[in-house]
């Protein structure tokens, strides 16, 4: 058990018996009163994201997470399974702990697998991933006053806006929490 003012953003912690990551924290005093920890955290078994107030006073515990770099190699229906580089161990999530990160999910790339007593609980995504424009209609010409955009399909059927200047097959860096273009890789 340990105090509430160790929580910092990144790390798991047992919330009603089931693993949380903590995603925003903010260590918070009102006058007199006892202190508060205001805690932001996605639940790693259903990925729904919950705001809570634990008081100093209290205790949490904290899971020992453990992050392997493993490649995603393939898509199996509802499963996504990753490789380890080295050893080639296959690891399968399911569709239900990567929701929301399947449109980011691009083969033979690598990406933080998230760990928990040697079970597979979900995937950190990079800050930016690189992708291949799969569909985009063709920009106007001269239709350059303002910063125009248009929505291009990537290779994980992903749509985003992109400048008029970006064509299919042309790679491009795309942010992860946003889903916004960010620039040609």
């Amino acid at each position: 058990m340990a105090s509430p003012t160790e929580i910092r953003k990144g790390r798991v912690l047992l919330h009603d018996g089931v693993p949380h990551l903590v995603t925003e924290m903010q260590h918070r005093t009102q006058g007199r009163q006892a202190g508060f920890v205001q805690v932001v955290m996605r639940n790693l078994r259903t990925g729904m994201a919950t705001n809570t107030k634990i008081r100093t006073t209290e205790n949490v515990e904290f899971c020992f997470l453990e992050r392997r770099q493993l490649e995603f190699s393939y898509r199996d229906g509802d499963e996504f399974h990753f490789v380890h580089p080295e050893t080639f161990e296959d690891t399968a999530i399911g569709r239900d702990l990567a929701a929301e990160m399947v449109p980011y999910l691009v083969e033979n790339v690598s990406y933080d697998v998230l760990f928990i007593d040697g079970k597979a609980i979900g995937i950190e995504l990079p800050a930016a991933v690189e992708m291949a424009v799969k569909e985009s209609p063709e920009g106007i010409r001269g239709d350059s006053a303002s910063n125009v955009m248009k929505p291009a399909t990537m290779e994980t059927d992903l749509i985003v806006q992109v400048p008029l200047f970006v064509k299919v097959g042309d790679r491009i860096r795309i942010g992860t929490e946003k889903g916004n273009y960010l620039g040609r890789a």
